[in-house]
């Protein structure tokens, strides 16, 4: 059975998502609770699980309301089980975890949260706030070198992984990376269709894996191009990620 995936965008910028593969259906990274009734509602399908990447409430806000209305088992870190409301079933790389009979395959990402997951369903990498299209969540508790680990983890995956973020921020992402490497026309061709969506109100999710190594300067420290626009052509890859990072918190 294939997996069916349905954006649910929530707040104001967060996306969570309705996964569904026979009689299972999850919600990864419910902020609130109200759309994923109303996406629900629309689909016909019947809540089995709830997803958290990470405890941030903007990501699991919605835990406990929906689990209250449906029964649903609350998956996430086990890792961080105290900042996860209503945790069931705890999980990390060497658990895994299964859904509707497949193995899916669990990636700890640190760095944006100390307790950070990625879920991989099929070729999906439910990522969170570690790796967003064109960008990279905030280190709030971790460093440059714990994030560039959890990204080069994320980088080792199928380039045709398609990647599902926690928000819609590649637009300013974007622009931000054309300030440190405007001349990759890879990037270039990118941002018309980034620019061309938003226009019209569609998601620029989801991306890939093969795309962001081409477009995302978090991915790309090894770049000359940006590299030469920080002034940092001898560095570390790390240093120059830090240096991105850094940049970006300002920009």
């Amino acid at each position: 059975m294939p997996t069916q995936i349905e954006i649910v965008p929530c707040l104001s910028d967060n996306y969570a998502y309705l996964v569904k593969s026979g009689g299972q259906c999850a919600i990864v990274d419910p902020s609130e609770a109200a759309p994923v009734r109303a996406a629900l509602a629309r689909t016909g399908w019947t809540l089995t699980h709830i997803l958290n990447t990470h405890h941030h409430l903007d990501h699991c806000g919605g835990n406990l309301d929906l689990k209250q209305e449906t029964g649903a088992k609350v998956v996430g870190p086990g890792k961080d089980a105290a900042r996860i409301p209503g945790l069931d079933v705890g999980v990390d790389e060497s658990t895994g975890w299964e859904f509707d009979g497949r193995k899916v395959q669990v990636l700890e990402v640190p760095a944006h949260t100390r307790g950070a997951i990625t879920f991989v369903i099929d070729s999906n990498a439910f990522t969170g706030d570690t790796l967003f299209t064109l960008g990279c969540g905030r280190l709030f508790e971790g460093d440059p070198q714990m994030m560039w680990t959890s990204l080069s983890k994320l980088m080792t995956l199928p380039d045709d992984t398609k990647v599902w973020c926690g928000h819609e921020y590649t637009q300013s992402n974007g622009r931000f990376a054309l300030t440190l490497e405007p001349h990759n026309a890879a990037l270039k061709a990118r941002m018309e269709e980034v620019n061309a969506a938003r226009d019209a109100g569609r998601p620029t999710v989801p991306s890939t894996i093969g795309l962001e190594k081409k477009t995302n300067p978090f991915l790309r420290p090894a770049s000359a191009e940006i590299r030469k626009s920080l002034g940092m052509e001898r560095a570390g890859d790390v240093a120059v990620f830090g240096e991105i990072r850094a940049r970006k918190d300002k920009f």
